[in-house]
């Protein structure tokens, strides 16, 4: 059985000097590379969750952190990545690994995607319509999150039901990976264009 409670601390806060050599509670925006060796992609990552989870066994509890990271290259790509660990930043790379390895392309048109579409995944419903150039991404923070990641920069966003970061993050990957850039969908979009400069 597992009783899962939130830690409020940011991730590295009070440990000191982390393995990049940053102080902790700095910000989270980094680049590693991901794999061994040089000349490996790298990758953006921002921490979207971290939390402290608590496993009950016959010696007693064991403490450890779930840490959740959204991972992309600001170019079409975007992943999600779940890492465990009782030190968080072992959590955090774990994550990134995670991410890093399943990351899924985002079809766009130029800094927007290619149509409106939806998804869902357990109690959290999005929404994601492609924008105009210069509106900017309207979104709440955890899609912000995931277009910025993924290179997109016009974009309106709205979620319904459940407020929780993972399953909305989840929802928002399934939504991207649900764009498609079929004829029929292109031939629309160039008809809508064409009324619209009339």
């Amino acid at each position: 059985m597992e009783n899962k409670v939130q830690d409020n601390r940011r991730p590295g806060q009070g440990r000191g000097q982390g393995r990049d050599g940053r102080r902790g509670g700095q910000d989270n925006r980094v680049r590693r590379t991901f794999g061994p060796g040089e000349g490996q992609q790298q990758y953006d990552y921002e921490v979207l969750d971290v939390a402290r989870v608590v496993r009950v066994v016959k010696g007693g509890r064991r403490f450890s952190f779930r840490a959740s990271v959204v991972v992309g290259d600001r170019a079409g790509l975007v992943g999600l990545g779940m890492g465990k660990s009782r030190d968080v930043q072992n959590a955090i790379e774990k994550a990134y690994g995670n991410g890093a390895k399943n990351m899924q392309k985002v079809l766009l048109q130029g800094k927007t995607i290619v149509h409106e579409v939806r998804a869902k995944f357990n109690g959290s419903e999005v929404m994601l319509k492609p924008a105009r150039p210069g509106t900017g991404v309207i979104a709440g923070g955890t899609v912000r999150l995931m277009a910025d990641l993924s290179g997109i920069h016009d974009l309106v966003s709205k979620r319904l039901g459940s407020a929780n970061k993972v399953n909305t993050a989840r929802a928002t990957l399934q939504a991207m990976s649900n764009l498609q850039n079929t004829p029929a969908r292109i031939h629309r979009r160039e008809t809508a264009k064409e009324a619209d400069a009339k």
